[in-house]
């Protein structure tokens, strides 16, 4: 099958991101045409001038709707795009020159009707974005296989940096409502339908995460909140795994008790850890004060998380009640059709 890509990107409220993510891709190495869908999501702050700027250079096709979320969006993006293979970013991600190149390479070699690329860090990030990226791709902390490394079993594709086949996109029927959580929901009917996946390694995006702490606190929270709601959706996907961050953070409450008690073992374990999350993330990045920022990070990640989750499973399982009646603020409504 010859390939024909195009890009599908979201935007709300970020011309600036829009900027930088289309000046990447006037420099890919990719020698045949592409096109670039972007997808206005009910925004405010409009990015259409903007887009303008690169309409004599890429082949843009700019798109005015309701906001109605990420998932709706790139739904909407793909049911417009003409290509037969879409490639999902999110618009605040930077992709190095060689992006298509690779992805094409990889889709020829061995084909797949959906993958997925890991985030990495450009030199031009923050100290606290690097430590951010950190936490959310180290092999140490619960975003292992966002990262670097080959993930067990399946891969599970995360928008920022995913594509899949248009037949793969009308079988399954896009993404759903919530968010976030839309992306693994949305691999999990992929799977479902028989489709594989794979992570291409060499296709990496630059992810800004244009962030604060408070922001990320949020952002983690809310992934341990929909995680039992996909468990519930896709019980076959659920792992004792996706415990660990509140048995991490009950523990740390328990060894810090025990320890004002004269019992120092198990805070030293917790000391330990963090002790080998600053020398790694110092041996990544090779400065100190992100090293240091990539402890509180990776703190912030777990607490985040395991609050959320523990939340979400005791709301689920003692509420008659569906999730969007209990997590309003997790889902979308749906785009009018037309």
């Amino acid at each position: 099958m010859e390939l024909n890509f195009s890009f599908i990107i979201p935007v709300y409220n970020r011309p600036d991101e829009i900027e930088e993510l289309l000046g990447s891709l006037l420099l890919q190495t990719y020698s045949r045409p592409f096109e670039v869908v972007i997808v206005e999501d009910g925004s405010t702050i409009s990015a259409k001038d903007v887009v303008a700027r690169f309409k004599d250079k890429l082949l843009i096709t700019y798109l005015e709707k309701e906001n109605t979320g990420p998932g709706d969006s790139r739904n909407y993006g793909m049911q417009r795009g003409s290509g037969n293979y879409f490639i999902v970013l999110d618009s605040d991600c930077i992709l190095p020159e060689q992006y298509l190149e690779s992805v094409d390479k990889s889709l020829r070699q061995k084909f797949v009707h959906c993958f997925g690329g890991p985030d990495a860090a450009h030199i031009s990030f923050s100290k606290v974005q690097k430590a951010i990226n950190y936490a959310m791709t180290s092999v140490l902390t619960t975003g292992g296989i966002r990262g670097h490394k080959k993930a067990i079993g399946k891969f599970q594709p995360r928008s920022f940096n995913m594509g899949i086949s248009k037949e793969a996109f009308e079988k399954v029927g896009g993404y759903g409502n919530i968010h976030p959580g839309e992306d693994p929901d949305f691999t999990f009917r992929i799977w479902e339908n028989g489709f594989d996946t794979k992570l291409i390694t060499e296709a990496y995006v630059f992810h800004k995460r244009r962030i604060d702490w408070k922001k990320f606190y949020i952002q983690v929270n809310k992934f341990g909140m929909v995680r039992p709601i996909l468990n519930r959706w896709h019980p076959g996907t659920a792992k004792p795994t996706y415990w660990f961050p509140i048995f991490f953070c009950l523990g740390f409450i328990l060894a810090s008790i025990l320890a004002v008690f004269g019992v120092t073992l198990p805070i030293l374990a917790y000391l330990l850890y963090f002790g080998i999350i600053f020398i790694d993330a110092l041996i990544k990045t090779k400065q100190i004060s992100i090293a240091f920022l990539a402890m509180f990070a990776v703190a912030t990640q777990f607490l985040g998380y395991g609050y959320g989750f523990l939340l979400s499973t005791i709301l689920l399982n003692f509420s008659n009640r569906e999730p969007q009646e209990i997590f309003p603020k997790l889902f979308f409504k749906k785009a009018k059709t037309g």
